[in-house]
């Protein structure tokens, strides 16, 4: 499980996050929506650890992994050491997950040899190679094509039933986060805070 408690996240001088809780079970994929520059990713990255600037308190497991809106390759290196070099994992073990993402005999390949559905699915392979409590998606199939996305959303969603962390699953599409989510929340305002989106729509109405 992971659990938030935020009280403010400022850049600066500028309010970005205001007030809000926030609890994911392990086995939950919680969806979050919300505009363009709102926050999102702010939020994602204060959950996941890698902005520990803020004010409030979060409690989570060490063991936490994040899709980024890119893929986030090195391009220097082979797709497998995409893998191994940042989870520590045994090359075999890459080797198995590469396979189960589809990308059979890709290890040896360079990260430009890939398509973009190609290189999305080596950092979906790097997220879950380690079997992570807590997983971060944000917006992870953007800028595929319809079908390559639904094949995206199969495979993680098999993935997460196999391992069951506990999600946060951001994205602008309706289609993918009713897909995926077991549970919604949106974030919107300014500074932004979490509503429910029956709310939001309840109140726009």
């Amino acid at each position: 499980m992971i659990s938030l408690d935020l009280q403010e996240k400022t850049f600066g001088a500028q309010l970005v996050l205001g007030q809000m809780r926030l609890w994911i079970e392990p086995g939950e994929v919680l969806g979050l929506s919300g505009a363009s520059g709102v926050g999102k990713s702010t939020l994602l990255r204060i959950l996941a650890g890698l902005d520990p600037r803020f004010n409030g308190r979060l409690e989570a497991p060490q063991n936490r992994a994040m899709v980024f809106q890119s893929p986030t390759l090195m391009p220097w290196r082979r797709v497998i050491d995409n893998i191994t070099i940042p989870t520590q994992c045994r090359p075999e073990v890459a080797e198995a997950m590469l396979e189960r993402v589809g990308l059979e005999g890709k290890a040896r390949a360079w990260p430009g040899q890939l398509s973009l559905g190609q290189a999305r699915r080596v950092a979906i392979a790097r997220a879950f190679v380690g079997r992570p409590e807590v997983l971060i998606l944000d917006e992870p199939f953007a800028s595929l094509d319809r079908e390559r996305v639904e094949e995206l959303i199969t495979l993680t969603g098999a993935l997460i039933a196999e391992t069951r962390p506990a999600v946060i699953f951001a994205s602008h599409s309706e289609e993918e986060l009713a897909a995926l989510s077991t549970r919604r929340l949106h974030l919107e305002g300014r500074p932004a805070r979490l509503v429910q989106p029956e709310a939001r729509l309840r109140v726009g109405s």
